[in-house]
């Protein structure tokens, strides 16, 4: 071989060094500002804690696999014959054996180590189940099976199998390493006289067969707890059925003892009597075929023909282990249902005299529709943007509590029209103003009735100041600038001025004039506790690496009292405080104790919780509400849930703080355990005033919703035959996507008093009717799961079939159609289906919103209904309850649909085939495809063409029936065009918006 040269050498040396110090430049730096952020937060054993677990992990695993390796491979050579035959093979090799000689040690350390380096890089990033298995808590529960404690599942299992995965590697890579050294060398031979294999090499290579089948062993019998965690063959159950139970359970025992016997057979006959591998060999093929037949075939016989022609006999007790596994993993254990008979189908007059709390407080404006209204009304410039989906929570103001739209005025760096560094980072530094409105409130033509969150001191709004907006600021805040918000991205901002008297150099807010000059602008500086110290060249430098950015060193924006803030979403620092978190995807903001803050729920989760139903949380939790989500997220399954944590994040100094809300959760008190247990405060630490504005999460009631939709059923006969079972209709704005839950203030049947509270409406599964009204809420802290079901065979409407006939309504027909052929689009807030005076009352409000930019949706009409008959479609929500009410007397009629027509006597059947009428019928059939492709598309002025040429064709039609002497169907409508029988019918209510 030719040696390198000194100065190949030394060139090698460079790019070696050069490269370790691109790769590892960063981690220090990062490293290095990550323990700074976490000091300035006054979390640094979160980083330190994550730290060390980790550096320990790749330490511990990747020496233990790269010395399991080394000494194998070292063996191997060690134990080499110091004679080998002559023969072609051994020739071939010299060449190789030449090469490795001279530096066979440092061969075996390079091998070792990097297999080690992998393995140890690999184990870092476990550092969350060795957190978990070393502080675990007992759960106080144990499996219905093993009767071990539910802690050994979600703790101790995933660390156990994650440990037998490490072992099985580490033997595997020292089997192959042994196997081709013992071949380089002559130990083990293909050719040539004599034996095929030295003593040594056969008990090396048979000792490491022996434990890899003894780890297989070891797995066989992890196995056996690992069935708990199974899915019925099927059912969309989780767990260990009859056939895991008594079948697939002693098979693996059976095959674990198998593997043992099998082990030391390995051992003794390759070693002590054979001294061959052609026992070993029948000893493997043994163990391999008692896999297949008793893991394999004999499980599989038994599911065929025991369980399956009697399966609800044969799998009742573990389906009930299901349900209940399930129940508790899930909270739904205090899951409160009951009847609901909905039979009054007539409007009642506490509909109008203000008696009834539910109906005083119908929200109106929907957070997902009014977020333009929000940013259009209240930006003042370009720059301020809401989040496009606004937030509810409720206030006490003037003594009355009612929900309110809330949501904070933040900045978008994008829109800034100098978008240069100076600015981006040193002059726009924040937002200004929580806006809130009530939600069930609207003024001048359609528009939010805000109370708070005004840029000016003096008047709030020029035009109808006390009419379209409150004089005053009626939720006060101490700090109204917006430095931590949802809209913050990765920008970061650097405040801070060198003394008292320097100019005052952020832009706080437009105050003077119309908001468009300089001189009616307002500056400020930063005195909040947040933000890490740049104030010596040594920082500057170091964060001038971390962003890449050389204006750290440069710009003269910094000097000695400089702070930079960065990681300002919420959620993000939420999430880097306490990792081990799921979050929930709707962080809302609130006034507490007249400080901003961000309230943010967190959910303890695990995946091995023995017979509870596994799902995805990322699917679970979508619904149109979610739907604009760009990019999907990856899966993650879930079968426990714990609301465990309530977080807050300051939105003006940044401060994050965690408060325990669920303390009797074992997973909370494991990781705050693993922490130093001071991590999360108690829950006595949660003032009443921000008690007060925590609310039901929503994530966790989606998942809990989708659960209930089967987990309602709790005895195994009715979840076999699954015909209770409900489902979560489909959102009438948005036909694709589920309907999304709603939060009001509300006193539903069974309540003592008013709450605020999340509820969601559910149908039968594949059928449209209402089968339930879910609500969840905090009652004194505690939370509170209500179900309303309605009886089995009620004809109560569910929310489709409603907007369905509510927007058949000729006069709402006419006029959406009429406003989508006017250059406005139509948009569906939030159908409110509330259980009041023993019925069920619909509402749904409609903005319309003019196609150009400068616009925002505005609420203009309100549809209403009563039971399955009463509608009603008003200017606002009052005219259209004193509708309901007086249809009832009669003094108004009751609209007709194409659901309450009454079909004319006298309408031909089969009328004649004439040429005429054929044309006609084509037609109307074509016009029919245009409506439901405009229906689907979204297309409002494709809508309004297709259900004119309808009615033209639908008018020739009629002509060309009488023309024929026959009598056509009187009052045809484009819902229900007489046809002889071709023409399909189709639904007209106008496309979702």
């Amino acid at each position: 071989m030719t040696r390198v040269s000194r100065r190949g050498r030394v060139t090698i040396a460079v790019l070696v060094v050069v490269f370790l110090l691109f790769t590892l430049f960063d981690r220090v730096v990062g490293a290095w500002t990550d323990y700074l952020w976490f000091s300035e937060v006054k979390y640094p054993q979160v980083f330190t804690g994550v730290l060390t677990t980790r550096i320990w992990m790749f330490l511990i695993f990747g020496v233990a696999v790269g010395l399991i390796i080394a000494v194998n491979l070292y063996l191997a050579y060690r134990t080499r014959p110091l004679l080998r035959p002559h023969s072609a093979e051994q020739h071939a090799l010299d060449r190789y054996r030449l090469f490795l000689l001279p530096h066979m040690t440092g061969w075996i350390i390079l091998a070792a180590g990097l297999i080690g380096l992998f393995s140890g890089l690999s184990a870092q990033g476990h550092w969350q189940e060795w957190m978990l298995f070393s502080n675990s808590t007992p759960f106080g529960r144990t499996d219905p099976q093993f009767h071990v404690d539910l802690s050994f599942y979600v703790f101790e299992y995933p660390f156990w199998r994650y440990l037998l995965g490490v072992a099985f590697t580490a033997v595997v890579f020292s089997l192959i390493g042994a196997l081709a050294l013992h071949y380089l060398f002559g130990g083990v031979r293909l050719q040539g006289a004599g034996e095929r294999m030295t003593a040594a090499a056969r008990a090396h290579l048979s000792a490491l067969v022996a434990v890899f089948v003894l780890l297989k062993a070891a797995a066989y019998f992890l196995d056996r707890r690992g069935l708990l965690l199974d899915k019925f063959p099927t059912q969309e159950l989780y767990g260990a059925g009859y056939t895991n139970i008594n079948a697939l359970l002693p098979a693996k025992e059976i095959l674990a003892w198998i593997s043992i016997v099998v082990a030391i057979a390995i051992l003794v006959f390759s070693n002590a009597f054979m001294r061959n591998l052609v026992w070993p060999g029948l000893a493997l093929g043994l163990l391999a075929l008692s896999a297949v037949a008793v893991g394999g075939i004999y499980p599989a016989a038994v599911q065929s023909f025991t369980v399956k022609p009697s399966q609800l006999q044969k799998e009742s007790p573990y389906f009930q282990h299901a349900i209940d596994a399930t129940r508790e993993a899930y909270g739904l254990t205090e899951v409160k249902v009951e009847p609901y008979a909905a039979d009054n189908t007539s409007p009642p007059k506490s509909l109008l005299d203000g008696s009834d709390v539910t109906v005083n407080n119908i929200r109106l404006l929907d957070p997902a529709v009014v977020g333009e209204t929000y940013t259009q009304q209240q930006q003042v410039r370009g720059f301020y943007e809401f989040s496009p989906k606004l937030d509810i929570d409720r206030y006490t103001i003037k003594g009355k509590t009612q929900d309110y739209i809330v949501g904070v005025r933040e900045i978008n760096y994008n829109q800034l029209q100098q978008n240069n560094w100076q600015n981006r980072h040193s002059v726009y530094t924040h937002g200004y103003g929580f806006v809130a409105a009530p939600a069930s409130q609207v003024v001048c033509s359609g528009q939010p009735f805000y109370v708070s969150g005004f840029l000016r001191d003096a008047t709030k709004q020029d035009d109808k100041p006390g009419e379209c907006s409150s004089e005053e600021d009626l939720i006060p805040v101490e700090h109204p600038q917006i430095y931590y918000g949802e809209q913050m991205g990765d920008v970061y901002a650097i405040v801070g001025k060198s003394k008292a008297s320097d100019r005052n150099a952020e832009f706080d807010r437009p105050i003077g004039g119309n908001g468009s000059t300089s001189n009616g602008d307002q500056y400020s500086t930063y005195d909040g506790s947040g933000g890490v110290a740049v104030n010596t060249f040594w920082r500057r430098l170091l964060y001038a690496a971390y962003f890449r950015e050389a204006n750290f060193v440069l710009s003269g924006v910094l000097n000695d009292n400089s702070k930079v803030l960065y990681q300002r979403d919420p959620a993000t620092r939420v999430r880097n405080i306490a990792p081990f978190l799921t979050q929930d995807s709707d962080p809302y903001p609130a006034v507490v104790d007249g400080k901003i803050l961000w309230i943010i729920d967190g959910y303890t989760t695990s995946a091995t919780y023995p017979y509870a139903q596994k799902l995805n949380w990322n699917t679970a939790i979508q619904d149109s509400s979610t739907a604009g989500r760009v990019f999907p997220e990856p899966r993650q399954d879930v079968n426990y849930l714990r609301n465990s944590v309530k977080a807050t994040v300051n939105a003006y100094t940044g401060e994050v703080t965690l408060y325990a809300f669920d303390e009797s959760d074992p997973v909370l008190k494991t990781w705050n355990k693993a922490f130093g247990g001071k991590l999360v405060k108690p829950r006595s630490a949660i003032s009443q005033s921000l008690m007060d504005h925590l609310r039901y999460p929503e994530d966790q009631f989606k998942v809990q919703r989708d659960l209930l939709s089967r987990f309602h059923v709790t005895t195994p006969e009715g979840f076999f035959s699954g015909q209770d079972f409900w489902e979560v209709p489909k959102d009438p704005a948005n036909s694709t996507a589920d309907q999304p839950p709603y939060y009001l203030v509300a006193k539903l049947p069974g309540q003592e008093s008013a709450r605020f509270q999340l509820t969601a409406a559910m149908v039968p599964r594949k059928r449209g009717n209402l089968a339930a009204i879910m609500s969840a809420s905090y009652v004194n802290g505690q939370p509170r799961f209500q179900v309303l079901e309605l009886p089995a065979n009620t004809a109560i409407q569910g929310p489709n079939q409603t907007h369905g006939t509510m927007t058949s309504i000729p006069d709402a027909r006419k006029e959406l159609t009429q406003f989508s052929s006017q250059n406005s689009d139509v948009f569906y807030g939030n159908l409110l289906s509330l259980p009041v005076a023993n019925g069920m009352l619909y509402v749904e409000p409609i903005y319309l919103k003019a196609k150009n930019e400068s616009t925002f949706p505005r609420l203009q009409k309100v549809l209403v209904a009563y039971g399955p008959k009463y509608l009603a479609y008003a200017d606002d929500l009052a005219s259209g309850l004193e509708q309901l009410v007086k249809q009832v007397t009669g003094q108004v009629p009751v609209p007709p649909t194409d659901n309450n027509q009454n079909p004319d006597p006298g309408q031909t059947d089969n009328p004649p085939r004439t040429p005429q009428v054929q044309e006609a019928v084509a037609a109307m059939n074509k016009a029919i495809a245009d409506l439901k492709a405009a229906q689907q598309s979204g297309d409002f002025d494709a809508y309004g063409k297709a259900l004119k040429a309808l009615q033209d064709s639908i008018g020739r039609y009629e002509d060309a029936v009488k023309a024929a002497g026959a009598t056509p169907s009187a009052g045809a409508s484009p819902g229900a065009p007489a046809s002889p029988g071709a023409s399909p019918s189709v639904s007209t209510q106008p496309p979702a918006g």
